[in-house]
């Protein structure tokens, strides 16, 4: 009997109790982390980063990823970001590495990003054809200092002529035609880190004279007809979004991408008249796919094939590699590239959706088959159709619900205080693309910081929905990218950089 009433106690007393102790759980969570950003996902779909990975290291971490590249014997050029650590293009006192011109403030660095945006818009767009066409000599380009090419921020080292002379050049996937500076700079040349390239010192130099392919292609690579001037050699001209631009020969040299892998005869502009802000590097390295690209020009030696992995900071290294590999890294996925008449040089990818902490977000199809979307090497932040911004930012936001807000950041509106926390939980965002391969953006290519007090998404809307959508190389951090024109294919292999 006395074991009975004792049983009947105990039941009442957790029938009682049940409630609270159902609270419990809750209780603790409040206590240990729910306050601190994404609790209500599960663990597989937040990442857990340091607030202090934040912010640029201050000293050069050189990758070690270019190793796997020398092994399989293929060329491989070393990245490194024009504006950070790493880079040359800093001016030496003694020992001491400080701060050039070429780093910008992360204000002017955006706003050269929107820049850049809007040229590739308007190059896209059907009103370029005609506005384009208004120029239609070379030496018409405006004598005029510009802003910037864009934010094509990514350098390596190349040689040019016999004996190879190597310079830093910016590559970039959203251009087509290579140049660089050449003596005796007829008109104008701005500063840059090497010296000069001279025609005079090369054995291997010589002039593409009028009339001929390469000068005709001259007009798909840089979208202004050439001209011959008062000479029979090939004028080119290039002129970017901002009114910076390159006018000059049009040549034929020899390319060194290592000492041992040389390309002969390769088609490029010997620059006379240079005005903008490269960052002191010597020219640009074109991988678009027109005709005269670096892409098509070596197509019977790499196969149309290339790869990169970005620095995952300004201050971090990266490589650029050439050609097929003789063995695919493991997690590597491959979408197809779409053809589109707007622009048959740039890298079109089908993107069908996009999740944000292991949710797919409620954006219909037919948001990103009317604008398209591109990868850009040169692109910082990743731009998306308006709808689609608007969705990945509320979704963001929630998640984020706990942390202080912070003021906008030029083109970023959605920022955080994340002062006095060590660590922060953030949702994990995939891009989906066709043939279900997904883009997990690793956690450093989430957010850009200009301090502790204010970190924003590293995602911006375009004005328009039908403004074509950008994957830019913040969001392409910690990825191997792979480029197969003749498959015409991308891959990306997560776990294969650095």
């Amino acid at each position: 009997m006395k074991v009975r009433r004792s049983a009947d106690r105990f039941a009442m007393a957790i029938t009682v109790l049940l409630p609270f102790l159902l609270l419990l759980p809750l209780l603790g969570l409040a206590e240990k982390g729910y306050a601190h950003g994404a609790g209500e996902l599960n663990h597989d779909d937040v990442h857990v980063i340091k607030t202090s990975s934040l912010l640029p290291a201050t000293t050069c971490s050189s990758s070690t990823s270019t190793i796997k590249d020398l092994k399989n014997k293929q060329p491989s050029l070393n990245i490194v970001h024009r504006h950070g650590t790493c880079s040359s293009m800093f001016v030496h006192e003694g020992q001491k590495k400080t701060k050039s011109s070429t780093e910008l403030d992360p204000k002017e660095f955006l706003k050269h990003d929107q820049m850049r945006v809007e040229a590739l818009h308007f190059k896209l767009s059907k009103k370029s054809a005609n506005a384009q066409e208004q120029s239609t000599k070379a030496t018409a380009l405006p004598v005029q200092s510009g802003s910037s090419l864009g934010t094509a921020n990514y350098v390596v080292r190349v040689g040019f002529g016999t004996p190879a002379k190597y310079m830093s050049v910016i590559f970039d996937t959203g251009s087509d035609l290579t140049w660089i500076q050449c003596k005796p700079c007829v008109r104008f040349c701005y500063l840059q880190q090497d010296a000069i390239f001279n025609p005079s010192e090369s054995t291997s130099y010589s002039n593409i004279i009028c009339n001929t392919t390469e000068c005709s292609q001259a007009k798909s690579a840089t979208g202004i007809s050439p001209s011959c001037g008062n000479s029979s050699s090939c004028i080119y001209g290039i002129q970017y979004g901002d009114q910076s631009f390159s006018v000059g020969y049009l040549v034929r040299e020899t390319l060194s991408i290592t000492s041992t892998d040389v390309i002969n005869e390769f088609t490029f502009g010997c620059g006379q008249n240079n005005r903008g802000l490269f960052g002191l590097a010597a020219g640009l390295l074109g991988l678009g796919r027109d005709k005269l690209s670096f892409v098509s020009q070596t197509y019977k030696k790499y196969g149309g094939r290339f790869s990169y992995c970005l620095p995952s900071t300004s201050s971090s290294t990266g490589h650029l590699t050439f050609g097929a590999q003789k063995r695919l890294p493991s997690s590597v996925k491959f979408t197809p590239m779409v053809k589109d008449s707007r622009g048959p040089s740039f890298y079109f990818l089908n993107l069908i959706a996009i999740t944000v902490g292991g949710q797919k977000l409620a954006i219909s199809p037919s948001v990103f088959a009317s604008s398209g979307t591109i990868i850009d090497s040169g692109t910082v932040i990743s731009r998306l159709p308006r709808t689609a911004y608007t969705s990945l930012q509320s979704a963001f936001q929630k998640s984020m619900s706990s942390y202080p807000s912070a003021k906008p950041l030029s083109i970023l509106d959605t920022c955080f205080n994340l002062a006095g926390y060590k660590e922060v939980r953030i949702p994990k965002i995939s891009l989906l693309f066709k043939g279900g391969v997904a883009l997990d953006v690793d956690s450093s290519g989430l957010l850009f910081a200009t301090s502790i007090q204010q970190v924003c998404l590293a995602f911006a809307a375009n004005q328009d929905d039908k403004d074509v959508g950008i994957i830019g190389n913040t969001q392409q951090q910690k990825l191997e990218v792979i480029y197969d024109v003749g498959q015409n294919k991308l891959g990306f292999a997560p776990g294969s950089c650095a």
